[in-house]
């Protein structure tokens, strides 16, 4: 039961806030003509943030220190970034909500008995049938944009990127609920999955960055091609030579952290030149961070 617990609250905490965060990079990127697509976005991410509320109540002194610590769930700047994108956009953030995991306690504190269980349970269900949708309205907006029925300022590669993380957070609390736990995870396939994500991230933040940052462009583009060459490499090797490639991927993105560390800092303190949101620059770092985590656990459980 303890298990069970503590994997589906880490598991909320980190991707209940990505797609609370994916529904406000959607609504914020429609024309104000399409009213319908407006509604469907702010209703996600109303969801999403109810979603998030619940399990920060029940998470409080269950989820463990790696998880709290990593930087995953917020950030030095996440508070400052949600006002910067609150008063941007005008799409209301419940502030309360990060507050409130800026004070989580980990480790013992909460006996987990059956009632706690049952409602992480409720929790789970609620999440999944919210997935289940956003996954069905981002396949949605994906079509329509690839037919040119809809504008948006969002990429289309950004609509695939973010429906592969919807798809592997509904993959994971649907294997919590079936096996009460999360199978021994294939490092290949998980490096795989973030190496492009890491990847993504890049080409998203060369392009998305004014023309004149020049010097933040050319190391956005080095990222890319860096997280390019391990996807590459991952794809190709065998078991027995993960551990050298693992720990590659581990010094490239300890750097690429502080790369996105500091552009966040950047896009949170008006010094750079972008139409970057502040609060993408402190989703795509927390990201980074969660990625960070795997790695250095990886590496861990080698040594």
């Amino acid at each position: 039961m303890k298990e069970y617990v503590t994997l589906s609250l880490e598991t909320h905490l980190f991707f209940g806030r990505i797609m609370k965060e994916h529904s406000l990079f959607l609504l914020a990127g429609f024309p104000a003509k399409e009213t319908e697509f407006i509604q469907r976005a702010e209703r996600f991410r109303k969801e999403f943030e109810d979603g998030l509320r619940k399990t920060v109540k029940l998470a409080d002194g269950i989820v463990s220190k790696p998880v709290l610590n990593s930087g995953e769930v917020v950030t030095e700047f996440t508070q400052k970034a949600e006002c910067e994108t609150r008063d941007l956009t005008g799409i209301p953030i419940d502030l309360e909500i990060t507050e409130a995991e800026e004070q989580l306690r980990a480790g013992d504190g909460v006996i987990v008995n059956r009632e706690i269980v049952s409602r992480v349970k409720m929790l789970n269900r609620h999440m999944l049938k919210s997935l289940n949708g956003l996954i069905a309205f981002k396949e949605e907006v994906l079509e329509e944009m690839t037919r040119c029925r809809l504008y948006t300022t969002n990429y289309p590669l950004l609509i695939e990127h973010i429906l592969r993380e919807a798809k592997l957070y509904r993959q994971t609390i649907s294997e919590i609920e079936r096996r009460g736990r999360i199978s021994m995870p294939d490092l290949r396939n998980l490096e795989i999955f973030w190496n492009q994500i890491m990847m993504e991230h890049a080409e998203f933040i060369r392009g998305l960055l004014d023309p004149t940052e020049c010097e933040l462009m050319e190391t956005a583009n080095g990222f890319a091609e860096d997280y390019c060459r391990l996807l590459e490499a991952a794809r190709e090797q065998d078991g027995k030579m993960m551990n050298t490639l693992t720990a590659k991927t581990l010094k490239t993105t300890q750097k690429y952290q502080k790369f996105k560390m500091a552009g966040t800092e950047g896009i949170t303190g008006c010094g750079i030149r972008s139409i970057i949101l502040p609060l993408l620059a402190d989703h795509v770092l927390r990201e980074a961070n969660h990625y960070l985590r795997i790695l250095e656990q990886a590496q861990k459980g080698r040594d």
